[in-house]
């Protein structure tokens, strides 16, 4: 899933592309400098006013206490973005974890220790989790992601870079797959549940396309709650997006040494060894502003894809819903069967639910599913571990490798698509770039995340049958 739009969020103007000047934005909804970071003062909270904030949590908090929350979707938004916000302004405070992802370990688990520890009131808790199961943000959040994604890539890109840089993509996916699997089978875990559980929810390049689609996917085959696997996914996630930080640092150090250990070892930021093709790799700068109309047609077109995967689901059982759902999207992007103003309207819907609802949707998840004992019972395990750091080691050097072999430096195919598919997605792939000093990749990473997510959300799909 993309949290790299945590921090960014628009009201009122846009770039005029002509002039270079700002001006009004009357009909559209654009990007600006975010206020969900602390900012110069630290006065503001969800990108509101710290006085608007906190008059805006009283009310919710109070109807809380006595009783008097709705259980309502409409009140499921206002108490996840409200908390969700305040989760990731702390996180923000603090300058050197925050990098390591901070903000999102925030909002995924606090809200969980709370009502573990009994100090959420239980209205409140009520309505968060209706809004998050029976009333269906989950699946508002992943279709939006999954059409957004898919439908946001440019056509000649899939057809023209994809065979190139799907090599050091798909190796690095199978090696994993495998590989973990194996160690897993060693230790006692079983083969399909330690790629299911371990290297999945990883190398789904965050959490949108991983952990919280996957648990219902488990759910479902195993005839239980999603609550009995998110726990482990998430921890999976989370602990392996700091190891990829702390192996992209790695990698900024090797290259400040400018020392070859081999042909095509480092390139220094440059990923192609060769010539005239790194333009093909590249994805078009992110819109800075979308209008109404078009998020509401983006809307429209994200739900009927979710109608779509559910009606070819109950009469297909063999793939999952979500996996019907992305070979739509996949067809109508191939086939080109959408005119373009509809797919940038669908990729402007996706985008403004990953800018805006992201720690909302933690929140929830975090109230929802996760539960505390679990959590700590899977970071005590050894073998939990062990093959969560092995995830990120194998796909690593795998994806380097793959990727020298069609003419790509080992360093940076290392870093992406390697480090990239198996961080948390957005967020985690600034932290990873920034920690390889090698930010510039970022098109690469967007290109991994939309691509490679939905292929391991498909990939999985096919593998829940097999599932212990």
């Amino acid at each position: 899933m993309s949290e790299n739009k945590l921090d960014t969020m628009n009201d009122e103007t846009a770039v005029n592309g002509d002039s270079g000047m700002s001006r009004p934005v009357e009909a559209s909804v654009g990007n600006r400098l975010g206020t969900h970071h602390p900012g110069r003062l630290g006065l503001k909270i969800a990108s509101l006013p710290l006085p608007v904030y906190l008059a805006m949590a009283a009310v919710v908090f109070i109807a809380a206490l006595t009783g008097t929350l709705p259980e309502s979707m409409v009140s499921g938004f206002a108490v996840t973005i409200l908390f969700g916000g305040l989760l990731i302004w702390i996180g923000n405070l603090f300058p050197v974890v925050r990098d390591f992802g901070l903000p999102t370990v925030l909002c995924t688990f606090v809200p969980a220790l709370l009502l573990f520890m009994g100090l959420l009131p239980e209205n409140l808790v009520t309505v968060v989790q209706t809004f998050v199961d029976p009333q269906g943000f989950l699946d508002f959040f992943v279709v939006a992601i999954i059409a957004g994604s898919i439908l946001g890539m440019p056509r000649a890109l899939l057809l023209k870079a994809g065979p190139r840089f799907a090599v050091p993509l798909l190796g690095c996916l199978v090696a994993t797959f495998v590989i973990i699997g194996a160690i897993g089978a060693a230790m006692g875990m079983g083969f399909f549940n330690a790629m299911l559980m371990i290297a999945a929810p990883i190398m789904a390049g965050g959490l949108g396309l991983g952990a919280l689609p996957m648990s219902e996917m488990y759910a479902a085959k195993t005839g239980t709650d999603p609550a009995t696997f998110m726990g482990d996914l998430l921890s999976a996630v989370v602990l392996a997006n700091v190891v990829c930080i702390l192996i992209a640092g790695l990698y900024n150090g090797l290259g400040k040494r400018r020392k070859q250990l081999f042909v095509g070892f480092n390139g220094h930021g440059e990923l192609m060894r060769i010539k005239g093709t790194a333009g093909e790799l590249s994805t078009p700068k992110k819109r800075d502003a979308s209008s109404y109309l078009a998020l509401g047609k983006g809307l429209a077109i994200a739900s009927v894809l979710f109608v779509l995967g559910e009606l070819l689901g109950t009469y297909l059982e063999f793939l999952h819903p979500y996996a019907w759902t992305i070979i739509a999207a996949a067809a109508l992007k191939i086939f080109g069967l959408l005119p373009q103003d509809l797919e940038d309207s669908a990729s402007d819907w996706g985008e403004m639910v990953s800018s805006v609802l992201v720690p909302a949707l933690l929140v929830g998840v975090s109230i929802t599913y996760i539960k505390i004992d679990e959590v700590l019972a899977s970071m005590g395990n050894p073998v939990f571990i062990v093959l969560t750091i092995a995830t990120v080691i194998v796909a690593t050097p795998s994806s380097g490798f793959l990727g020298w072999l069609v003419k790509f430096h080992f360093v940076e195919a290392a870093i992406t698509p390697g480090l990239v598919m198996a961080d948390t997605g957005g967020s985690g792939d600034v932290s990873v770039l920034s920690a390889a000093n090698r930010m510039h990749l970022m098109p690469f990473a967007a290109l991994t995340n939309r691509i490679g997510g939905a292929l391991v959300l498909f990939v999985t799909a096919l593998l829940v049958p097999f599932m212990g």
